[in-house]
C-alpha cells in the first residue's frame, strides 16, 4: 500500500494521478542528480537509492511504502531488462577466451562467498547456522546493474580480459545466488527439511535455464527476422515479449529464468537482426530506466530508522565480505587459470553488491522466515556500503594495481571501437538482375559480411535507405560500402550475382 504519512487519515490515500506525479518528480530529481554525481565521485546508483529513502516515510517525502511483494515484482521486472540489455551488449568474441573463468566465478565463486559469509555471521551473531548461510547466499553474487553502470559509466579501459570477465560474471552469477537464497529460505522456514536436494535442484536450474536461453534465442532470431510487422516500433514490443516469455516459461518448467534471459540476449546480440541498432539503443534506455525505478523503489521500501541499529553488525559483515569472503571466492575459483595476482585482487574489489541482493532479501520476508526483517536491513546496508566504497574507488584501485591502459592508448582504443563499423573504403554499384534468386528476399537474410554495408538503393527514380527488413526487387541498384575487395567479392556471392572483371579490378 502506498500513502502519504500524514496525521489526517482522509489525506493518506494517493490517487493514480498523484502516484504518477510523484514518480515523475522522483525520476527528474534522479536524472538531474545523476548528471552531477560523478563530479563528486559518487555512483549514480547511490543517489537513486538515497532519493528513494528521502522520499520515504522516514524522509522528508513522507511516502509510506511497506510492500515487499510489490517491490519484489518490480525488482524481477527490472532485472529482466537489466540482464537482457547486458546480454545484448555482450560481445561473444571478447568473452569466448574467458568463458570458463566467468562460469567458475559465477558458480564456485558465489558458493564459496556465501559459505564464508554464512560461517562468519553464524560465529559472531545469534543467528542459526541456516540463517547465517541465508544471509551469505543473499549477498553472494555481484550485482549486474552496479557493475554494468559503473564500468561503462566511468569508461574504464582495463588491460587484458578483465572487463569481459567482470561483465560475464556479474551477468551470469545471479542464478547461483538465487538458488541458494531459495534453498536456505526453505531450510530456515522448515529446518526439518534436508539439504540433499540442493545439488540436483542447482543442476536442473542451470541445465534447463541454459538450454531454454539458447533455444529461445534461436527461435527469437527466426521470429524477429521472418515476421513482417507493419510498424517498426512493434519490433521493440516483440523483443520485450520474447524477453518476458523466456524468463517466465523457463521459471515455469523449473529452470532459472535469470540465466535464460541473459543467455538468450547474448545469443541474439551475435545475430544479424532487423533493426538491431534500435534494439540496442532502446534496451540501453530501458535498462537505465529500470535501474532508476528499482533503486527508488528499494529506497522507499527501507526504513532508515530500522537500519541504524544494525549499522555496527552490517559494517563488520561488509568488511569481511569485501576483504575476506570475496577474495577467497575469487582466488580459489581462478586457481586453475593463468590469472596474475594483481588481476585477481582487482576482480575481488569489483565484487559490487547493489539492488539484486536487496531484491533477494525480500524472499525470506515474504516467506515469514525468522530474522527476515533484520536480514533485509543488514543486506541493505551491505549493498549501500559496497557501492559507496568499492564503486567510488574502482578507477583508483585499477591504477594502483597498474591495470589501466595509458590515456593515449585508451583514447585510441575507444576511437577505434567507435569507428570500426562505420569506416568503409570502397563504394561499389551492384544491379540486381531479373530472375535473380535474391529477388523477394529481405536484406537480413542475405548473409552479407559485417565488413560491407548497403548504404542506399536506387529503385527506379527513388532512393531508398535500406533496413534489414527491406525486400530486394528486380533491377534495384545497390550502393555497397565495403572495407576491401575481398568483402566486395563476398557481397557478390551472397547476392548470387556474377562479378565482372572490371568490378573485380575495382
Amino acid at each position: 500500500m502506498l500513502y502519504l504519512s500524514n496525521k489526517q487519515p482522509e489525506a493518506m490515500n494517493l490517487t493514480t494521478e498523484n502516484i504518477l506525479l510523484i514518480g515523475s518528480i522522483l525520476l527528474f530529481i534522479s536524472l538531474f542528480a545523476g548528471k552531477t554525481s560523478y563530479r563528486f565521485g559518487v555512483p549514480v546508483l547511490i543517489l537513486f537509492i538515497t532519493i528513494g529513502m528521502l522520499a520515504g516515510s522516514d524522509g522528508i517525502g513522507g511516502i509510506h511504502f511497506d510492500n515487499p511483494k510489490t517491490a519484489q515484482f518490480i525488482g524481477i521486472v527490472a532485472l529482466n531488462f537489466i540482464l537482457f540489455s547486458g546480454g545484448l551488449d555482450t560481445d561473444w568474441k571478447s568473452i569466448k577466451p574467458i568463458v570458463w573463468q566467468g562460469i567458475t566465478l559465477s558458480t564456485l565463486g558465489v558458493l564459496l562467498t556465501a559459505v564464508s559469509v554464512g560461517l562468519f555471521v553464524w560465529a559472531i551473531t545469534d543467528f542459526t547456522f541456516y540463517e547465517g548461510l541465508l544471509l551469505g547466499s543473499i549477498v553472494s553474487s555481484t550485482d549486474s546493474a552496479a557493475v554494468f553502470s559503473i564500468l561503462r559509466g566511468k569508461k574504464l579501459a582495463l588491460k587484458g580480459n578483465l572487463r569481459p570477465i567482470l561483465e560475464l560474471e556479474s551477468g551470469s552469477n545471479d542464478p547461483m545466488a538465487y538458488i541458494l537464497t531459495i534453498v536456505f529460505t526453505g531450510l530456515v522456514v522448515n529446518q526439518d527439511a534436508g539439504m540433499g536436494g540442493i545439488v540436483p535442484m542447482f543442476l536442473m536450474q542451470l541445465f534447463i535455464g541454459g538450454l531454454m536461453g539458447f533455444a529461445l534465442g534461436k527461435i527469437g532470431t527466426l521470429l524477429i527476422n521472418k515476421i513482417r510487422l507493419d510498424y517498426e516500433g512493434l519490433y521493440i514490443v516483440l523483443m520485450i515479449a520474447l524477453m518476458f516469455f523466456t524468463f517466465s516459461v523457463t521459471d515455469f518448467i523449473g529452470g532459472n529464468g535469470f540465466l535464460a534471459i541473459y543467455l538468450c540476449a547474448v545469443y541474439l546480440g551475435q545475430q544479424e537482426l532487423i533493426h538491431k541498432k534500435k534494439f540496442l539503443k532502446s534496451f540501453d534506455s530501458f535498462a537505465w530506466l529500470m535501474q532508476i525505478v528499482l533503486f527508488l523503489t528499494l529506497g522507499l521500501l527501507v526504513f532508515p530508522s530500522q537500519v541504524v541499529p544494525v549499522i555496527g553488525l552490517g559494517l563488520a559483515i561488509s568488511i569481511f565480505l569485501i576483504l575476506v569472503a570475496r577474495p577467497i571466492g575469487v582466488f580459489v575459483s581462478l586457481t586453475p587459470f593463468k590469472v596474475n595476482s594483481r588481476s585477481r585482487w582487482f576482480i575481488s574489489w569489483v565484487g559490487l553488491r547493489g539492488a539484486v541482493p536487496i531484491v533477494f532479501a525480500t524472499y525470506p520476508l515474504l516467506a515469514g522466515a525468522s530474522q527476515a526483517n533484520m536480514i533485509f536491513n543488514i543486506v541493505f546496508f551491505i549493498s549501500l556500503t559496497s557501492v559507496l566504497i568499492q564503486g567510488t574507488t574502482l578507477p583508483r584501485v585499477a591504477k594502483w594495481l597498474n591495470l589501466t591502459l595509458p590515456e593515449e592508448l585508451k583514447k585510441r582504443t575507444q576511437s577505434d571501437m567507435e569507428l570500426t563499423d562505420s569506416i568503409k573504403s570502397l563504394l561499389t554499384e551492384i544491379v540486381v538482375p531479373a530472375n535473380c534468386p535474391v529477388v523477394g528476399k529481405q536484406i537480413v537474410h542475405l548473409g552479407l559480411p559485417k565488413t560491407a554495408l548497403i548504404s542506399f538503393i536506387l529503385r527506379g527514380e527513388k532512393y531508398i535507405t535500406p533496413t534489414g527488413s527491406t525486400v530486394l526487387e528486380e533491377y534495384d541498384k545497390l550502393f555497397v560500402l565495403s572495407e576491401d575487395k575481398t568483402s566486395v567479392q563476398k557481397v557478390f556471392q551472397c547476392l548470387e550475382v556474377e562479378q565482372t572483371e572490371k568490378e573485380a579490378a575495382g
